[in-house]
């Protein structure tokens, strides 16, 4: 619900919907926006609007501070007819279907948004900041309060939503890994607008091809290489476009090793921003369902690209795997707490990845093999960096992991590696 509150009421936390007053006023460049850090509530509470309004719904509401500190530590919570097990169960439930059904909206009002976006392009009318800026701005909200909802809803795709749908989907995977490696809202939300319009020179596509389901000829695979200097161009002519959606749109298809296209640009010569969009680009698309394909499964995604030698940056894409939570079963990989482990087969689609921890890296030697559920929190294990099995001197790795998967320590562990 929109609520309207004075300047000094605003705190870290809220949704801003909109200001009061003229935007001359207010000092974002944006009119909906998360507020997160200290600075900007300052910025609001200094500033000269008569009122700022605020969504309870994407963000805290102004009350709800007060009902928190209503509330006595004392009291206990009471569950009526349920025992507490079965009541956690249920409220995750509910949850779980209530964020899926709120992601589920985001994604119907981002599709329209970026189809309009997307149509006057293909009319050849300028993409404007200011029609798909507040969506960029509601997946970050998204992403920050549930990533895996509003991902998994954008993996479902029909044949004739896929080019709209991909980019709310590789805006939201932007968002997620931007956050992950600690970028400044600025920059998140900048990365985002890549993402959601990283593609936007496919509308200079003919749809037959664009759509065909079979395999494309030389000359339509030609033309589509053309949509990235197409994007690029069209972002061109929309005033204030930021920097790094001009770089994903043209360069989201070069890889480090100079294979790519359009330029066959290889190594440092690629942006941060672009080499970001390569990973989100294609990882969404091979997990998606393609008219001339079946999506792969997450695992299978991250595994074939990690695999790909040369195509990505191998420490962002990295990185990206920490923040989605998803890596190739069976590879090796640190933990925080200083053991080495491979990693185990998810069960579940949903499940947290699972690491089998035994070697401790300080001591160089094997220890009892243990299975680690990896947390998001502080509060367990986390993986923090890939190994490689011949810079420890682990040799037969694939045996060595057969034996560790049967619950067994392998035979060189008795006299060392």
């Amino acid at each position: 619900m929109i609520q309207k509150i004075r300047c000094d009421q605003i705190r870290a936390g809220m949704y801003i919907h909109g200001f009061g007053g003229s935007w001359l006023r207010h000092p974002f460049w944006s009119r909906r926006f998360l507020l997160e850090c200290p600075e900007d509530v300052e910025k609001v509470r200094n500033s000269d609007v008569p009122y700022v309004l605020v969504d309870d719904e994407l963000g805290i509401g102004p009350d709800q501070s007060a009902r928190q500190d209503a509330l006595r530590p004392t009291e206990p919570l009471r569950v009526e007819s349920r025992r507490p097990t079965e009541a956690a169960e249920n409220f995750g439930d509910e949850k779980r279907a209530s964020d899926k059904q709120q992601a589920q909206k985001l994604v119907l009002r981002s599709k329209k948004v970026i189809q309009s976006a997307f149509d006057r392009a293909r009319l050849g009318r300028a993409v404007r900041i200011s029609d798909v800026i507040d969506v960029v701005n509601e997946i970050n909200v998204s992403v920050a309060r549930t990533p895996h909802a509003l991902l998994s809803v954008t993996r479902l795709k029909t044949k004739d939503e896929y080019t709209y749908l991909h980019s709310v989907a590789v805006c939201a995977l932007m968002i997620n890994v931007s956050r992950h490696l600690g970028l400044d809202s600025a920059t998140i939300l900048d990365l985002g607008l890549a993402g959601l319009l990283h593609d936007v020179g496919k509308m200079g596509v003919p749809d037959p091809i664009l759509n065909k389901a079979g395999r494309l000829s030389d000359e339509e695979f030609a033309i589509i290489k053309t949509h990235p200097e197409q994007g690029y161009q069209m972002l061109c002519a929309a005033p204030n476009m930021v920097e790094s959606a001009l770089d994903v749109c043209r360069h989201h298809h070069e890889k480090l090793d100079g294979t790519g296209y359009p330029f066959g640009i290889e190594g440092s010569k690629i942006s941060f921003a672009a080499r970001l969009g390569a990973i989100c680009d294609v990882y969404d698309a091979v997990t998606s369902v393609r008219p001339y394909k079946d999506a792969w499964a997450p695992t299978e995604a991250v595994a074939a690209m990690w695999s790909w030698e040369g195509h990505f940056d191998r420490k962002l894409l990295f990185s990206f795997m920490q923040s989605i939570g998803i890596f190739p079963t069976g590879m090796l990989v640190r933990l925080r707490s200083n053991r080495l482990g491979i990693v185990l087969n998810n069960r579940r689609r949903v499940s947290r990845p699972r690491v089998l921890a035994f070697y401790s890296a300080r001591e160089k030697q094997f220890v009892n093999p243990e299975t680690v559920v990896i947390k998001d929190s502080l509060d367990g294990d986390q993986i923090i960096s890939p190994e490689f099995p011949s810079e420890w001197g682990f040799k037969d790795w694939e045996a060595m992991v057969n034996h560790l998967q049967d619950g067994r320590l392998p035979p060189l562990a008795a006299g060392g590696c």
